[in-house]
């Protein structure tokens, strides 16, 4: 027996895969033409911008006329200004003041020895009898015992043992220091007599009566 064999169309789609191509329309190729000649002017024109300066131009404008010409060409006007000037440049002047320096009085010899008056009782009295001797031997006139009482009474009160701590001064005619009168004798520390001549050969010595050792101590307060 045979067979019989009945023809099958193809598929619809496997035909029109092989077909030609659809074209592309004309519209179409316009608009992407435009497209790339826009990109490639704007492209051109933004270099253009950076490399050529964009106010090369202004010059011509107003606002950059010269300075010369807003006042018509006129010529600037100049003053010469006379004077005298002097800059002194000087530093401040400073004294400086040293100070004072305080001197301390030099202790006496008995004072520093840690030397101290006798205890003894004194005799004004007697100490101005003798000493109104001692005057008289010496040829002054009572006018000068009367200067030597004044004298003595303010300097010791015709004590014996009169003594200036702060000085070191001894004695009725207060010698400085009181181991002065040691000239005069070994006991000057209580014998007034031993005092008293010594007193008198300092004054005569040096003020050649004791009206004048009066004066001196009167207008200086010592002598």
């Amino acid at each position: 027996m045979g067979r019989s064999t009945t023809p099958v169309a193809a598929p619809a789609a496997a035909r029109s895969t092989s077909g030609p191509a659809p074209r592309t329309s004309a519209r179409s190729a316009v608009k992407q033409g435009a497209t790339v000649v826009f990109a490639f002017v704007a492209s051109v024109s933004f270099l253009l911008v950076n490399v050529v300066d964009p106010f090369s131009g202004a010059t011509a404008s107003p606002d950059f006329a010269k300075r010369g010409e807003r006042f018509g060409g006129a010529e600037v006007q100049a003053f010469d200004v006379d004077g005298e000037y002097t800059i002194d440049v000087s530093k401040e002047g400073y004294v400086v003041e040293k100070k004072p320096e305080v001197k301390l009085a030099p202790a006496s010899t008995s004072a520093s020895s840690g030397w101290a008056p006798p205890a003894i009782t004194p005799d004004p009295g007697s100490a101005q009898a003798y000493a109104a001797g001692a005057v008289a031997a010496r040829g002054w006139p009572s006018t000068e015992f009367d200067c030597l009482v004044a004298l003595w009474s303010k300097e010791s009160g015709w004590r014996v043992n009169a003594y200036n701590a702060s000085s070191g001064a001894y004695g009725i005619p207060q010698a400085l220091p009181g181991s002065k009168m040691a000239t005069a004798g070994a006991d000057w520390e209580t014998n007034a007599a031993t005092q008293i001549e010594w007193g008198l050969g300092y004054i005569q010595g040096r003020y050649a009566a004791p009206c004048g050792a009066w004066a001196h101590s009167q207008d200086v307060g010592w002598y």
